[in-house]
């Protein structure tokens, strides 16, 4: 170790010359550099390494036994740092093997994650996506220690120390299946107050949320009969009852099965963001994805508008 304190690296890269070249001129022009301050360098060497190294001979220089061992491993060594320090290769998505983990609540997997997947299958075929289920009081953490690479999730509520980009905003409707005969045309306030609801409550069990914040400063209240955690079972509901719920635009118009209609008050929205934290901001690999998350969103929600 205190033979590293001493160390220069420029003195290993003169060594390793010197030992490919075996003469002190040629390693001299070789680094632009004065025959004399090779010289110097090389007496610092054999200090370091209480070995002459390189001794006089009949065609240059002649390595000793020492400067030979030392050949092998330096060239290793020097090589290592040399990719250390080298400029970042960018990325190639055609032959990348990366694997990358998101998280999304079913809202984001049908609407972000699965027209991102579809167009990442062909460009870049060989990396792996892996989707955990969003967990918005840990997005701050699991992105901090790369347990995630990215989350999906509304931009109110992303923690400040996190990078976002925002996808897209969205609204909401009212929604039943095809033929409700409550949705055939508009409501007022009290026909949609005295429809049966079904509210998605992500943390399980509640029966109140943005539309009944809504409802509260009018003075009305609607009828609330069912709370499940995840939207792809509200569409499963809607489709074999009478029940309505107020679901967001997207997955309205992806679903067939259902018709809607725009609610009887204005209702809050919000915007969908992509969330990532400075650790990978700047891995080439990182940049790109995000890169191309946005540019699929934006081409799935240019879809979404001509079918509005």
């Amino acid at each position: 170790m205190s033979n590293l304190r001493r160390l220069d690296l420029n003195l290993l890269v003169t060594l390793d010359a010197l030992l490919t070249e075996h003469n002190v001129t040629r390693v001299a022009e070789k680094f632009n550099f004065s025959q004399p301050s090779i010289s110097v360098h090389l007496s610092k060497l054999r200090d370091i390494f209480d070995d002459p190294l390189l001794l006089p001979g009949p065609r240059g220089m002649l390595p000793t036994a020492k400067a030979e061992a030392l050949r092998e491993p330096l060239r290793q060594a020097l090589n290592a740092l040399e990719g250390v320090v080298a400029p970042t290769k960018p990325f190639e998505p055609a032959t990348a093997q990366n694997d990358w983990t998101v998280s999304a609540a079913d809202y984001g997997e049908s609407t972000v994650v699965l027209p991102v997947l579809i167009g990442l299958r062909g460009v870049a075929p060989n990396t792996r996506l892996s989707v955990i289920e969003l967990a918005p009081a840990k997005i701050a953490k699991q992105l901090e220690q790369g347990e995630i690479d990215i989350a999906f999730h509304v931009s109110d509520e992303a923690a400040p120390e996190l990078h976002l980009k925002k996808l897209f905003s969205e609204r909401y409707v009212l929604a039943g299946r095809r033929k409700h005969p409550q949705l055939s045309q508009a409501l007022t306030p009290a026909q949609f107050c005295d429809l049966e609801h079904v509210i998605v409550s992500p943390n399980g069990g509640g029966f109140c949320g943005v539309t009944d914040e809504a409802l509260a400063q009018a003075g009305l209240t609607r009828r609330v009969v069912l709370s499940v955690p995840h939207f792809l079972f509200v569409k499963s509901v809607l489709a074999s009852t009478d029940l309505v719920a107020m679901l967001p635009l997207r997955l309205a118009i992806a679903s067939p099965e259902l018709q809607y209609i725009e609610p009887p008050m204005p209702i809050a929205g919000y915007e969908m963001s992509m969330l990532w934290h400075e650790r990978s901001h700047r891995d080439p690999a990182h940049p790109w994805l995000r890169d191309f998350i946005v540019e699929q969103v934006q081409s799935a929600a240019h879809i979404t508008a001509q079918n509005q």
